[in-house]
């Protein structure tokens, strides 16, 4: 299902190797490839918290998403006018960031400059399991496509969010240097979103508790028992729990139980690990997966929450990303049964 790739084919800021630490630009994956040749044009959004300078090295264009502090509307600018440090500190001190979706006239703008510059274009956006802008995107897209019908523009959910989008994003990427068209980007990225997974665990429940998530009760009873969660995502995009452990670590061993389980075992695809400015969780995380067997070499990029995604996770938060198993294989019970119903009536 992925094609390979050697590790000549790209390079990206925010990259480790198993024998060095954020290795330098010269040393490792070269971009060149990544803009040269293209066919079509790549959109995508903030949500799938990019490493620094990585959207830029691969060419493509990223739609920001609104977040408000105190009243004050920011954009999410990839981390361009303050550190993850500086976010995430505020919001231990009090802060309470809320989010906004992207507007439907701001999607028309930026596909109608798509339109006007002629080229195919495809869209990555934020899973509507997280966000009703992907809802947004393709009103918007009609309506461009209505005055121009002979343009080329698709819009995927992309299914996966935060940096398990970066994961897709590269290859979507890499996929058109090698030529494929808009369409054909497409329908790949259609299928192939289901084999990137993600597994993450929270410092604290009370972010999620402050957006109502879910009770404060049931926040206040998680942090006196130090019960952290494991989480990852379905088929839709919407978080989900795995499980519940008692204490950090077991949550850090249970997500790294989960690479073990799912991984493709592909040391040219890289893994993502990200974190709220929870980086010696992450360094913890990315030792762990390197001794996993065969796992010495992994390619691994190092990434941060976005604004967006972090208003609702709250500091502390760590996840590992990767490709994997078809996680469409490994629904639940009642999802086969709804799958059943469904068919059944069509």
């Amino acid at each position: 299902m992925v094609r390979r790739h050697t590790k000549e084919n790209y390079l990206i800021d925010g990259l480790t190797t198993g024998t060095d630490n954020f290795v330098p630009d010269e040393v490792v994956y070269q971009v060149r490839n990544f803009k040269a040749h293209r066919t079509c044009h790549i959109i995508v959004d903030s949500c799938a918290d990019f490493a620094p300078k990585v959207a830029d090295r691969l060419g493509v264009e990223v739609i920001g998403f609104p977040y408000v502090i105190g009243g004050v509307e920011h954009v999410d600018d990839l981390w361009q006018t303050q550190t993850a440090h500086q976010f995430y500190q505020s919001m231990r001190e009090g802060t309470r960031p809320t989010t906004s979706s992207v507007t439907i006239g701001h999607y028309v703008e930026v596909f109608e400059r798509a339109a006007q510059n002629g080229l195919p274009t495809l869209y990555l956006g934020l899973t509507r399991g997280l966000s009703s802008s992907i809802e947004a995107a393709q009103t918007a897209a009609d309506m461009v496509l209505a005055d121009h019908p002979g343009f080329e523009l698709y819009v995927l959910d992309n299914l996966c969010p935060s940096a398990a989008a970066e994961l897709l994003a590269i290859e979507v990427v890499r996929l058109a240097g090698n030529g494929l068209s808009a369409r054909e980007l497409y329908e790949w990225a259609k299928d192939a979103r289901y084999f990137v997974h993600g597994y993450f665990t929270l410092d604290s429940f009370d972010t999620l508790a402050a957006g109502g998530r879910i009770p404060p009760a049931a926040a206040e009873v998680g942090g006196k028992l130090d019960i952290k969660p494991e989480l990852s995502y379905d088929l839709n995009g919407a978080l989900t729990l795995r499980g519940m452990c008692r204490g950090r670590k077991k949550a850090l061993k249970a997500i790294v139980a989960e690479f073990r389980e799912n991984y493709c075992h592909d040391l040219t695809l890289p893994v993502g690990i990200v974190s709220s400015d929870a980086e010696k969780d992450a360094d913890w995380l990315e030792g762990a997966l390197r001794k996993e067997p065969g796992c010495e070499d992994l390619i691994v990029i190092r990434s941060s929450v976005s604004p967006v995604i972090g208003s609702h996770v709250g500091p502390g938060m760590v996840a590992i990303v990767f490709w994997g198993t078809d996680r469409r294989e490994k629904i639940s019970l009642t999802d086969r049964i709804a799958r059943k119903i469904k068919g059944s009536s069509n």
